[in-house]
């Protein structure tokens, strides 16, 4: 195993603009296991300085493109960014094709202050890796300022983003659907920035209407956080126009959460449901591992003398108990 004193010259380097360093710690936390879990140690001692912007949107609304021209704007005005690109894996092969880190590369001036990683969901519920959190910690305990993840786009109320994120963008275009629709699926509720995408398209002022209008009736008062609607064009990162005041927005609510207590709120619930994740993923392989065991409970059920609850209820209550832990 990499002694604790290795993975601080990892850092040290990738602190200095060795992007190889980075990828190299970025790649020990994906691959997970007791490696992944000493460097993990390492870099939750250190200071969480980095806010973590997160992008999310359904497919088509130009996120890819949207997230370059912020990163080289960001970059430009001295930060170091690191971007988390997560994409969808196959539900049949595993793979990813991991693209959106090609569709950014050409936008985003290559230098030490940026740093661009895809990693795939690896079937995580909610479109994010279970290595997300840890891959953040390490961006962050590497000297960037700035981190940009951005989700793979289902169209899903993805929670993950708001455990994770500092500032959660959601992306849209003009043709998204009505507000009805917007507050069906839940993209009020995790949304502290909204972008109107391909803004010289038809529709864009409806686009805007509907989101202001939800924004209307769902404001908690005048003391709390009312979502910006930014209207975007990022075709061309070199001409692209509402960058700007995307960025003056993330600033702004990034003041706010300093301001309001929000942000030690927001990170601690972040802390929370990491736990969570790591703890439901562990007991899934548990419950993998020992249910073909079951054969008792399981021929009964097949039998018809036991439901389907009752042969899970006495599946879990023996995984429990043979662990040591209470079962009610």
């Amino acid at each position: 195993m990499i002694e604790t004193a290795a993975f601080g010259a990892l850092l040290t380097r990738a602190a200095t603009g060795e992007r190889r360093a980075v990828g190299k710690l970025l790649s020990i936390v994906e691959r997970g296991g007791a490696v992944a879990a000493a460097l993990d140690a390492v870099t939750h001692a250190r200071a969480s300085n980095a806010h973590v912007i997160g992008f999310t949107g359904a497919p088509g609304g130009g996120k890819s493109t949207l997230v370059g021209a912020l990163v080289a704007r960001l970059a430009a005005n001295e930060h170091r960014v690191g971007v988390l690109a997560i994409d969808p894996s196959s539900p049949v092969t595993g793979g990813a094709i991991l693209g959106d880190r090609i569709r950014m590369d050409d936008r985003v001036p290559v230098g030490d202050n940026v740093f661009i990683r895809s990693m795939a969901t690896r079937g995580q519920r909610g479109g994010l890796a279970l290595a997300v959190p840890g891959a953040l910690r390490c961006l962050d305990a590497a000297g960037f300022d700035m981190i940009v993840l951005e989700t793979a786009g289902v169209g899903q109320v993805e929670i993950d983003v708001v455990a994770n994120a500092d500032t959660t963008v959601v992306v849209l275009s003009p043709g998204w659907g009505d507000a009805v629709q917007a507050n069906k699926s839940g993209v009020m509720e995790i949304a502290d920035v909204f972008v109107v995408n391909k803004a010289d398209r038809p529709g864009v002022d409806d686009a805007v209407r509907d989101i202001e209008y939800m924004l209307d009736l769902g404001h908690k008062g005048v003391d709390s956080w009312r979502p910006p609607v930014v209207r975007t064009i990022a075709i061309d990162t070199t001409d692209a126009s509402g960058v700007g005041e995307l960025e003056s927005a993330i600033a702004s609510h990034r003041v706010h959460l300093a301001t309001s207590g929000e942000l030690a709120t927001r990170r601690a619930r972040r802390l929370l449901m990491e736990v969570r994740s790591v703890a439901r993923h562990a007991l899934d392989d548990a419950l993998d591992a020992d249910i073909d065991a079951q054969h008792l409970a399981l021929n009964r059920m097949l039998a018809g003398s036991m439901t389907p609850a009752a042969a899970a209820a006495a599946i879990v209550a023996d995984l429990l108990g043979r662990r040591g832990l209470p079962t009610e």
